[in-house]
């Protein structure tokens, strides 16, 4: 098929799989589509800090300090994407990503306090709707499931002292570092400092406020780990 060969070359994915049964109308559709993504990619991408390949943007999509901003091959921004790379480092993303519609890529909050940036690896899907917050920083590894709706936070307020308001006492910056191979599921809340080892699991709604071991299960509010992979595919499995 056709397309599915174009999205193998454009992924470097030879094992790529495109289901058969759309009709003619569909594919004439996602085309056209895909079409009107790329001719607005083409020209957004010369304003780029770089860009390694073609880029597909949607409608109403915001990039401001495109300067500070770096893309690899075959990136997707869908409709209504709000992106503000102003950091120290920018925002970087890299091969095959896709960043679905209504997501919000932010690294500077208060202007007087200029954030660190955004990294996301290669493969990563973001789903709609996700807020990333690359104030101090946020890297997101390979083949990285992003759920809709997810929320990363790298700062928070500062507020020991009550002589002082709050939103006057300034923030503190912690990064987040989602490793590898992991499924972030809806709605989940992230919290500043955190890291998510390899290939975890964190269950749709769950609140992550601690360190999470590679190959854990995570669920709940504040998130725990319920058992490893490992354990759970030792339970499917009878000896």
């Amino acid at each position: 098929m056709l397309i599915e060969k174009i999205i193998r070359k454009l992924k470097n994915n030879p094992e790529y799989k495109f289901e058969n049964n759309y009709s003619m109308r569909e594919l004439t559709t996602i085309l056209w589509d895909r079409g009107t993504q790329l001719s607005r990619g083409t020209w957004k991408r010369m304003f780029f800090k770089k860009s390694g390949g073609l880029v597909f943007i949607g409608s109403h999509v915001v990039i401001n300090h495109s300067y500070l901003f770096s893309a690899g091959k075959s990136l997707i921004i869908e409709d209504n994407v709000y992106i503000n790379a102003l950091s120290s480092e920018g925002i970087m993303i890299k091969n095959n990503v896709s960043i679905a519609r209504n997501c919000t890529l932010i690294c500077t909050g208060v202007i007087a306090q200029k954030g660190k940036g955004i990294i996301i690896g290669n493969n990563t899907g973001i789903n709609a709707g996700t807020y990333l917050g690359g104030q101090g920083g946020i890297e997101i590894g390979n083949n990285v499931i992003i759920g809709p709706g997810v929320k990363i936070f790298s700062e928070n307020h500062n507020f020991s002292d009550f002589n002082i308001n709050i939103k006057d006492q300034g923030v503190t910056r912690n990064g987040v570092f989602i490793n590898d191979n992991c499924w972030i599921g809806a709605g989940v809340t992230i919290l500043a400092g955190v890291t998510i080892g390899e290939g975890c699991v964190i269950a749709a709604g769950s609140i992550v406020t601690k360190t999470v071991a590679p190959h854990s299960i995570v669920a709940g509010v504040p998130g725990k780990v319920l058992k490893k992979r490992g354990e759970l595919l030792a339970q499917q499995i009878p000896v």
